[in-house]
Parts: C-alpha cells; sequence; structure tokens
C-alpha cells in the first residue's frame, strides 16, 4: 500500500487548465440510467475490494452494470482527475478523491452536488453522523462523499525504545514535555538517527502530517478554518508550532529529506500514520499511541487529522442516477465492512467499533484506530485550500523546520494565517 496519496504539487496549473467548466462532455440528466464506468485506486487491497464490490453489483444489475479500472497513472489521482475533468472524461464515480481538491474539482465544474440526489444529505449524514459537516461545501452542499479515514496517531518501534533503556509499555509521549524528553533519550542513546522524521519537503499536503494531528488534538477537533477566518495561529497552534521547533533546533526531528522509510528503516523510533501502517510494518516491533497534547489528554477525547479518500460523482457521468445508486451500495453495511476487511482502513461511518466487534475483536491491532475514526478532523472544502495549505507550510518550513531557535513562529503563522484568509475569501 502506498504510503501517503494525498497531493498534487502540480495541481493547481492543471485545474487552472478550465476554471469555470468541465470540458466537452456535461453528462446525462440525474435521473437518467445505464452503465457506468468507476476508477479506484491500484493498491492491492483497494483492487480487491473493488473487484468484488463491482463483482457483486453487476450480478444483480444486468440493465446497469459497473466497467471499473485503477486510476490511471500520474504524478498524482489528483492531477490525473484534473487533466479528465478538463477534458471532459473523467468516469461517473472516483473511489480516490482527496478532500483538499474537491472544491476545486467543484469550481471547475467536474463534480455533481450529492444534495441534488433526492434523499442525498439525509444519507450522508446518517453514515457519517457529526463527521459529514465538514465534507460539505460553504454552503452545506456535498460535493463529496466521505467514505475512509487513516486516523493518525504516534506510531514507535518497541525495540529502539527499549535500546534507548525506555519502558516499551509505557512509552510516555501523551504530553510535550514527555514526548520531547522521551525523545532525548533516544537521540542520546544512539538508538536511532531521529526520534521522528516527518517529511521536511515543502508540499503543501505535509502540514496535513506534522502540524495538523497536533493542533487537531489540542483543540479538540477545531477546523483549521471557521467560516472564513483561519484559526491555527492562537496559543494553541503556536503551542504546536514551538514544539515542533524545539525538536528540529535539538536534532530531534530530521530536517533533511529520507528517501526511503525512515521508520520501517530503524532510522526513527516514532512516526505519525495511519491504520494502513499495520501490514505495512509487519517487520517492525511496534506500539502506538494517540498523538500528544501539551498537558496531556485521555485517549477517547483526542482528535487528529483523517488522512481521508472520498468519492466524487463527476459531471461528465451518462447515468449519474445509475451512479448514485452505486455510490450507495459501495457505501453500505456490507460494503464498508468488507472495506475494513479488506484493506483496513476504517469507513467514515458513526458507530464503527460496535457496528463491526467481531471485526475489531479478532484483529485487536486496528481497535484504537476504530475508536479514534469517531475523532477526526478534515481540511478546508474551499476551492482554494491547495493554495491555503501551501501558504501556512511555507510559513511552517521557513519558521519551525529551517528558522532556528531564533524563529518568531508565533508571527510567521499570523502571517500565514493573513493569506489563508485572503485565499479562503475568495471565489
Amino acid at each position: 500500500m502506498r504510503r501517503r496519496t494525498i497531493g498534487v504539487v502540480a495541481v493547481l496549473a492543471v485545474l487552472g487548465l478550465s476554471a469555470c467548466g468541465g470540458g466537452g462532455s456535461t453528462g446525462g440528466a440525474l435521473d437518467s440510467r445505464g452503465p457506468i464506468d468507476i476508477w479506484y485506486s491500484n493498491n492491492e487491497q483497494e483492487v480487491a475490494w473493488g473487484e468484488q464490490m463491482v463483482a457483486a453489483w453487476n450480478a444483480e444489475n444486468p440493465d446497469e452494470q459497473i466497467t471499473a479500472q485503477q486510476i490511471p497513472a500520474g504524478r498524482s489521482s489528483e492531477e490525473v482527475i484534473g487533466a479528465a475533468i478538463a477534458a471532459g472524461t473523467t468516469p461517473c464515480l472516483v473511489f480516490n478523491t482527496a478532500p483538499s481538491a474537491v472544491g476545486q474539482f467543484a469550481k471547475q465544474g467536474g463534480l455533481l452536488s450529492l444534495s441534488d440526489f433526492e434523499g442525498g444529505d439525509a444519507y450522508i449524514e446518517e453514515r457519517s453522523g457529526d463527521l459529514a459537516p465538514q465534507y460539505a461545501d460553504a454552503d452545506g452542499a456535498y460535493f463529496q462523499m466521505p467514505w475512509k479515514t487513516n486516523p493518525v496517531q504516534i506510531f514507535y518501534n518497541r525495540a529502539l525504545f527499549a535500546e534507548a533503556g525506555l519502558d516499551p509499555d509505557d512509552p510516555q509521549l501523551a504530553t510535550y514535555d514527555e514526548f520531547l524528553d522521551t525523545a532525548r533519550a533516544i537521540v542520546d542513546s544512539g538508538a536511532a538517527t531521529y526520534a521522528i522524521w516527518p517529511a521536511p519537503t515543502s508540499e503543501f499536503f505535509q502540514v496535513q502530517f506534522d502540524f495538523l494531528p497536533l493542533f487537531a488534538a489540542e483543540t479538540g477537533g477545531e477546523p483549521l478554518l471557521d467560516g472564513e477566518s483561519s484559526t491555527f495561529a492562537g496559543d494553541a497552534g503556536v503551542g504546536v508550532a514551538e514544539f515542533w521547533q524545539t525538536m528540529y533546533v535539538e536534532g530531534l526531528a530530521g530536517q533533511e529529506k529520507y528517501t526511503g522509510d525512515a521508520f520501517a528503516d530503524g532510522q526513527a523510533a516514532m512516526s505519525i500514520v495511519g491504520p494502513w501502517a499495520i501490514s505495512v510494518y509487519e517487520d517492525v516491533d511496534w506500539g502506538s499511541v494517540p498523538i500528544p497534547t501539551r498537558e496531556g489528554m485521555p485517549a477517547d477525547d483526542i482528535w487528529t487529522f483523517s488522512d481521508a479518500k472520498n468519492i466524487g460523482l463527476y459531471r461528465a457521468c451518462d447515468n449519474p442516477a445509475t451512479a448514485w445508486d452505486v455510490l450507495q451500495f459501495a457505501t453500505s453495511e456490507e460494503q464498508d465492512g468488507q472495506l475494513l476487511e479488506l484493506t483496513g482502513q476504517m469507513p467514515l461511518r458513526q458507530g464503527l467499533s460496535d457496528l463491526y466487534a467481531d471485526y475489531f475483536a479478532a484483529n485487536p491491532d486496528y481497535v484504537a484506530f476504530g475508536e479514534q475514526a469517531e475523532r477526526v478532523v478534515e481540511v478546508p472544502t474551499s476551492p482554494n485550500t491547495v493554495a491555503m495549505l501551501q501558504a501556512l507550510r511555507d510559513a511552517w518550513s521557513g519558521a519551525v523546520i529551517f528558522g532556528g531557535a531564533d524563529a518568531d513562529v508565533r508571527r510567521a503563522l499570523e502571517d500565514a494565517a493573513v493569506k489563508f484568509d485572503d485565499l479562503a475569501r475568495q471565489p
């Protein structure tokens, strides 16, 4: 499974090809029925899920068959989708749509609003519960179906912790001070080069894996954007920035890009990852704990970044009514159970732990992630989300990662917030 299929370095340029329309095909009326085509992710587990879902639908719907394929190759899924929107060649459904790109895809004219289908809002909100509204746009319309989440936590290497003289059964990672002391012990002992090694690169989506998880945890699930105003430049965000600034200044986190997987290679003793990592790190004796907060919180109060991928219904579709039915079928209780069983990723469905209690009883490594999936935060749904996150990332890189001990991280976040808010208010 790929580590993080989140972003697009060139997404804005691609999406800018057709800012006001969706290319040559406008698709069919909302009540049109017939064959549809879909794309899904190309990792092995999701291919297996997609194939069984398509087979189950096609067996019962001979006049409304699904033709499925893996999403075409490209630098990112979002770049491929953006180019297909511009050309009018998108499939009806894409089961690999990043929330950060949805607002621009909608602005580009590529997506149909799921709220326009009868019962659309009710279906989404019944399935995803209180988490659903953060996937709606500023007007309350859903241009994406909240589908699956990989809520991130802290993975730690138990063997390296033991080598550093730490107790793997009590890793002392709940508060910022504990985390820093633990990180110092790891590096000082020589057990690993760094305590943790989040990517220090400049891509907009990297902010989702260092700043956003800790900000979500510290604020109890506060989004980065409230209406048209950012939230991250206050005391909570500054505290997160100061924590990471200390990690970098003291050499506890790496400032250079690592070309492999630092956690798998034993170069870092910790990583911020979701449940996808359980199958990937089979050769690592790992443990997991929730994201740290300044003073520490009970695990069941801690929020984190969702790392979700969702489903879009695209305007070029000739048979939207069938596509809407397939979307509901693919997110049914039965198919969500199949998704969980085959991929280990968490459906964005309320009551997940109780509904699939047998699965979690048989797979205890996933229990914490099933519970964490009830408390996840998403990025804004603005048409300018990519640029907004890039403004935050640029400030973060300059002040927190590379700015040194004298960098004014509060000022950096405040300056980023001005740009963030300006972009949020643009159409």
